[in-house]
């Protein structure tokens, strides 16, 4: 047959095989190609839990992606899944929305190592598992870390949550002062704090599976004594503080921008109150379980001004409120058109949103804040130089209670009042963080020493 065909019939069809070929050695390259992806993408460390509020609707039929990628891993990674959306569900119960972040970044970190690198169960570790996971959280592999905050899962042009492919279990990010710099991710390590906060979220998860009869131990409590990277700390910790010229300089710039547009009177009264009343960001922020309002300024029969808040430890307080502070709120009131000074039971947020309704989120408040480091920055350092001006640029909002508490000791305050405002649990607590007394009697017997 092949005789009798001819020549132009047989050039015809050679061409259609070719064609035929290469669509075949397309389609395969595609899919080794998708093989691989998907091999990469299953082998890749993947967010295991979102927010605190998100968890307590949270069915794994609503993350496809998850529940594939579980599925992918060792027959016990599902049940240890379970263990750890459990503990994360207890926690959120009964701590804090800081201690449920802290502790649900932690467990994930833990979950996820021993899926794809241990690939061992947890309820069968030892003391010498849990140092190894140690030394893995010291140095962890470049693929592990991020440089900035992402959300872990996020919703598609669908309305599929999908797992967010930028996100990372570590975060390192350059320090404040030098954010324009690129970041190194060979030269990640965590501080002290970090891994110390390692091991207590670890031991935590460990003994809450221990209570529920799931683990014959607790290796994370025994490995903590022998981590080589935990050093015993005895140093002389400083106060991360501004100046008393560094914090006039903020408040100054933070008066300045409220005089030229009166959208910062928000940022003048952020900075004010939590310098002034010694707060955490979180304690201003709009949470699940509270939500700050201008009626939490209280007066007594005595006509002292007080304010409630809802701090760490799930703990309500009452902090005094000086009078040379009423100026700042009183101008903070009139700007939203509210009267002198709250009422009781008034329900106007705290802080409220330019745009929309109700308080502001920590992140928000934040950004606020730094706004106006970053303008007092420049301020300072045309004005005395960039030395003096520097710890601007490094602060943080946190800096403002220690600011606040640092001052008022130096003003000869009664170490007790002040442990009441700040919310610690003991008066040792603030002199510690704020006082060290023996630190500085030390200081002072050893400035007499002579070199000659």
């Amino acid at each position: 047959v092949a005789q009798t065909v001819s020549p132009q019939w047989k050039e015809k069809h050679a061409a259609n095989d070719q064609y035929r070929l290469v669509l075949v050695i397309v389609n395969i390259l595609l899919i080794i190609a998708i093989y691989i992806e998907y091999e990469l993408f299953m082998s890749k460390p993947q967010p295991l839990y979102p927010t605190r509020a998100e968890l307590i609707d949270m069915s794994l039929t609503d993350y496809p992606q998850l529940s594939g990628y579980l599925s992918t891993q060792e027959h016990w990674a599902q049940s240890h899944w379970d263990w750890g959306d459990q503990f994360l569900r207890y926690i959120g119960r009964n701590k804090s929305e800081h201690t449920y972040v802290r502790f649900r970044n932690e467990v994930e970190r833990f979950l996820l190592w021993a899926f794809l690198v241990k690939e061992m169960p947890i309820d069968t570790f030892k003391k010498g598992d849990v140092l190894e996971y140690a030394d893995f959280c010291w140095k962890p592999p470049v693929s592990w870390i991020g440089t900035a905050n992402e959300d872990r899962f996020i919703i598609n042009e669908n309305g599929f949550i999908k797992s967010n492919k930028k996100w990372r279990p570590f975060k390192m990010q350059a320090p404040k002062a030098q954010q324009d710099k690129a970041v190194d991710k060979k030269k990640y390590r965590p501080s002290q704090q970090t891994l110390s906060a390692t091991f207590t979220a670890i031991t935590a998860f460990y003994r809450y599976l221990m209570d529920e009869d799931i683990t014959p131990g607790n290796p994370a409590q025994l490995a903590k004594k022998d981590c080589r990277h935990l050093l015993a700390d005895s140093q002389v910790n400083e106060v991360k503080r501004l100046s008393e010229e560094q914090w006039q300089f903020l408040l100054d710039t933070a008066s300045e921008m409220a005089n030229s547009n009166s959208n910062y009177e928000r940022n003048l009264f952020l900075v004010a109150i939590l310098k002034t009343l010694f707060l955490r960001i979180s304690e201003l922020s709009e949470r699940e379980s509270w939500s700050p309002t201008m009626g939490h300024f209280w007066q007594d029969e005595s006509d002292n001004w007080w304010l409630k808040i809802f701090g760490k430890g799930r703990k309500i307080r009452d902090i005094t409120v000086p009078q040379d502070f009423l100026p700042y709120l009183e101008r903070y009131r009139t700007y939203r058109n509210l009267s002198f000074l709250p009422t009781s039971n008034e329900q106007s947020p705290l802080i409220e949103k330019l745009r929309g309704q109700g308080s502001m989120s920590s992140r928000h408040l934040s950004r606020l804040i730094q706004e106006v480091f970053e303008k007092a920055y420049i301020r300072m350092k045309s004005s005395v130089g960039p030395k003096k001006a520097q710890k601007l640029k490094e602060a943080s909002t946190h800096w403002l209670r220690h600011t606040g508490a640092s001052m008022e000791i130096e003003r000869g305050r009664a170490l007790k009042d002040l442990s009441e405002d700040l919310g610690h649990a003991s008066m040792s607590t603030t002199d510690t963080i704020y006082v060290q007394t023996e630190h500085k009697k030390r200081a002072d017997s050893g400035k007499a020493r002579k070199v000659k």
